[in-house]
């Protein structure tokens, strides 16, 4: 195997974070902001990149560094290596609510496709890279969808879905449709296009959005039930306007509650 062996475990529910437990000399990868808590013989390095171009000199590491900055991420990753004697743990933690799933590369023929803002850490020697849609529709129209990252490599990585997980085996020539923002990832194997949602009603009033990915098997597809896109669109439409404290919500007295309050002016 290139990639190191690592063990983990799994820790929570709604708010999960992920605890590795590395063998002398053993190292794992993370996107910056994952950092949970480590023990003292982890050492913590920032690297160009994933750290799986170091033997192609200055050149291979600028040019994994610069894969990352197409998909919007730093370019730079973070690796934590255990330089101690005996087992040592370095934790990472999701960003918000979801779960955490493991992903050995070795059952899924080396290659693993997911969202952007998916990956979470991983044991050193796998690759991040980005993944082209080689489809002019799915470009214009896939929204999160259009530049995926690839997980390559033969050990274990850890992505981050935001709610509830489901996992969908897809026979030859199964399809399902599914909300661009809800795909966590899926195998190479799965077909991924856009597809238009039709229809006058559905277009003006529906709310779903023009288009929806359309998958097609064989393969495993992850699906997540809240996307963080959608999240953070809720806490802007619950936000009060004007930076103000809204003490009326979900009172029976509402905006009138403030004007008794004397929080309200005319």
């Amino acid at each position: 195997m290139n990639a190191h062996e690592i063990d983990y475990q799994i820790y929570g529910e709604e708010m999960q974070f992920v605890e590795l437990e590395l063998d002398p000399k053993e190292a794992v990868i993370a996107e910056a902001g994952n950092f949970m808590m480590m023990d003292q013989e982890i050492q913590m390095n920032t690297i160009f990149g994933d750290g799986s171009k170091q033997n192609e000199g200055f050149l291979g590491k600028v040019l994994g560094a610069g894969k990352r900055l197409l998909t919007g991420e730093s370019l730079f990753m973070t690796i934590f290596s255990n330089e101690g004697i005996g087992k040592k743990k370095v934790s990472f933690a999701s960003p918000y609510p979801g779960k955490i799933i493991p992903i050995d590369l070795t059952r899924y023929e080396g290659k693993f496709i997911c969202q952007k803002d998916a990956f979470l850490c991983a044991a050193r020697g796998v690759s991040i890279g980005i993944e082209f849609s080689r489809k002019l529709g799915r470009g214009f129209f896939g929204g999160e969808g259009f530049i995926m990252q690839k997980i390559e490599g033969d050990g274990m990585a850890f992505v981050h879905a935001g709610g509830t997980m489901a996992r969908k085996e897809l026979r030859a020539g199964e399809k399902l449709k599914v909300d661009t923002g809800c795909i966590i990832g899926f195998t190479q194997t799965i077909n991924y296009d856009i597809e238009f949602v039709g229809g006058i009603k559905n277009t003006i009033f529906g709310g779903e959005g023009l288009f929806f990915a359309s998958l097609t098997g064989p393969g495993t597809v992850y699906i997540q039930s809240l996307p963080f896109s959608r999240l953070a669109n809720r806490v802007l439409q619950a936000a009060p306007q004007g930076g103000g404290k809204d003490k009326g919500e979900g009172s029976i007295l509402g905006g009138l509650g403030d004007v008794i309050g004397g929080d309200r002016r005319f």
